[in-house]
């Protein structure tokens, strides 16, 4: 195949050697207008001539042929020579390579089919350094980092916030454990009203009061308040003995009234309760809660008469104390209608006239002394004077 295209090149050139040399006999030729035209169209034929059997040495042929055949063909072409290759190379090529190299360079390499025919006749050097570069960088940098950086921060961020919700369903559960009631405070202190009556239905006895129990100590303290509503008196009375017994669901406090004729006063001589409550947050401390005193002196009235008294507290031993407020009490010899006799104040309300007295007394002293120091005063004065 090169020698054929070598001897067809070898033609070319003596035939156009002996063109130039009948062109410069004539001055102006009219003829060549011509074959010029139809050059262009049998260049056009040999590109395509040259395009379909390219595919096969792509590689080696390019580089060598680039500068020989640029220059000769283009200034010296002829009629008579684009008769004679055009027949030769036009059914063979046309048929076989024409399938082949189209659907290959369309997808991939668009610019490679374009380059490697043209640099074989005329243009080799030109074309190869433009479309290597080209579609070399601009391929692999567009699809590489533009997938990794998209679907990497977007799938891990997103995936890694949800996980911290169960955590609040760990927190709830904890505080719905709820602390078992402790015992309730005491309330206001209440007066109650309790009366005693006698096998034939008349009350021996008669009381007011407004009862509590106290524990105070150093380790511990509480309260336990009486409830008037939940509380009912029993007792009795008889000959010279009264009991009053206050009990309610707690415990008990009983009362024992003494009436005594040689004094003709009537008191209480014993006192005891008994308490099964929690006066503190231990609740096995000490219970249940007991006290009791035989000989006591309590309350003490004249016979008829009632005792009062606004506050009193009595110690029962163990920190334990009982105390009775708003106290208004009476053993036997009640009135027609069940009222109270005269009132006996206990001590602490009785009227304290001694402190009246001490001022009383203070203020007389200081008017004596200041009496005495005016007439010594006035006795200097009139020792001052000379009689005349």
């Amino acid at each position: 195949m090169k020698r054929v295209v070598v001897f067809t090149f070898l033609v070319c050139c003596a035939v156009s050697a002996l063109s130039l040399a009948e062109d410069g006999n004539n001055s102006r030729p009219s003829a060549t207008v011509l074959p010029a035209d139809e050059f262009g169209k049998t260049s056009t034929e040999t590109s395509k001539l040259t395009t379909k059997p390219a595919p096969k040495p792509t590689t080696k042929p390019t580089p060598k042929p680039t500068t020989k055949p640029t220059t000769k063909p283009t200034t010296k072409p002829t009629t008579k020579p684009t008769t004679k290759p055009t027949p030769k190379p036009t059914t063979k090529p046309t048929t076989k390579p024409t399938p082949k190299p189209t659907p290959k360079p369309t997808p991939k390499p668009t610019p490679k089919p374009t380059t490697k025919p043209t640099t074989k006749p005329t243009p080799k050097p030109t074309p190869k350094p433009t479309p290597k570069p080209t579609p070399k960088p601009t391929p692999k940098p567009t699809p590489k980092p533009t997938p990794k950086p998209t679907t990497k921060p977007t799938t891990k961020p997103t995936t890694k916030p949800t996980t911290p919700k169960p955590i609040t369903t760990k927190t709830t559960p904890k505080p719905t454990t709820p602390t078992p009631p402790k015992p309730t405070p005491p309330t206001n202190l209440t007066v109650g009203n309790y009366s005693v009556m006698t096998d034939k239905k008349v009350m021996c006895l008669r009381a007011q009061m407004a009862v509590q129990i106290r524990l105070a100590t150093p380790k511990a303290n509480g309260t336990f308040i009486v409830q008037p509503k939940s509380t009912t008196a029993v007792g009795g009375c008889s000959g010279t003995k009264a009991n009053l017994t206050l009990v309610f669901k707690e415990g008990l406090i009983t009362f024992i009234f003494n009436k005594s004729a040689a004094n003709n006063t009537v008191y209480v001589n014993a006192l005891s309760f008994k308490l099964n409550y929690p006066l503190t947050k231990e609740v096995a401390y000490n219970m249940p809660y007991t006290a009791s005193n035989k000989s006591l002196h309590l309350f003490g009235a004249r016979v008829g008469h009632s005792y009062s008294c606004k506050s009193e507290s009595l110690y029962m031993g163990n920190g334990l104390y009982l105390d009775v407020n708003q106290d208004r009490t009476q053993a036997f010899n009640l009135t027609k209608g069940n009222e109270f006799g005269s009132s006996d104040p206990c001590a602490a309300d009785k009227p304290d006239y001694r402190v009246a007295i001490a001022v009383g007394v203070t203020l007389l002293v200081l008017i004596v002394i200041v009496v005495v120091a005016y007439l010594l005063g006035r006795r200097r004065k009139t020792n001052g004077y000379q009689s005349l």
